[in-house]
């Protein structure tokens, strides 16, 4: 007689295949699960390094900064020194300027006239003074206009003096200071 197998096996074999399935599916979900977690930490580590190479930078730019600021207060700082080294050469080198314009105001005046009052702006000088005659005031103007320290002398005032001085005038003249070339330097 036929051998005829009452057992379910086509049931069997789908809960064999089911389970299997089960299987891979959880496998494959396993797996799944732990690539994410190493993209995930591998992906925090590379956010983590480029934070601290940002940070470095910071650092670094604050840093440089702070050397620009330093630079620029040390080229301020020099900028004031050559400065002051200027007005001082410029002040040893007009200092005996005074003296021989003093020496060039006495070696100009004629008899008979004298200053009362002198005063300098920049390179003009003003000139309040008493002379016996008005020629004298004109021989004044020609030394003015012969000396080598003076030029373009302009009279803008003469006049009677008080009672006190009979027969003087007073006059208000102003001339250019100018510093004549060195000898050697004429080319």
């Amino acid at each position: 007689m036929a051998k005829i197998n009452l057992r379910p096996w086509r049931e069997e074999l789908r809960a064999e295949k089911q389970k299997q399935f089960v299987v891979m599916i959880l496998g494959a979900a396993i797996i799944a699960g732990g690539l994410v977690f190493l993209w995930k930490t591998d992906m925090d580590s590379r956010i983590a390094y480029q934070q601290s190479r940002n940070a470095y930078i910071e650092t670094a730019t604050k840093k440089l900064d702070q050397q620009i600021k330093e630079i620029e207060n040390l080229k301020r700082k020099r900028d004031e020194l050559l400065a002051r080294m200027q007005v001082i050469q410029d002040l040893q080198g007009k200092r005996p300027v005074i003296v021989r314009v003093f020496d060039e105001l006495v070696r100009t005046l004629p008899d008979g006239l004298f200053y009362m009052d002198l005063k300098r702006t920049g390179e003009r000088l003003d000139i309040v003074g008493m002379a016996e005659s008005n020629s004298r005031v004109s021989a004044l103007m020609r030394q003015f206009e012969e000396s080598e320290w003076f030029t373009a002398p302009d009279l803008s005032n003469v006049s009677a003096a008080d009672s006190r001085r009979a027969g003087y005038s007073q006059f208000n003249l102003s001339v250019k200071q100018k510093t004549p070339e060195p000898e050697g330097e004429d080319k």
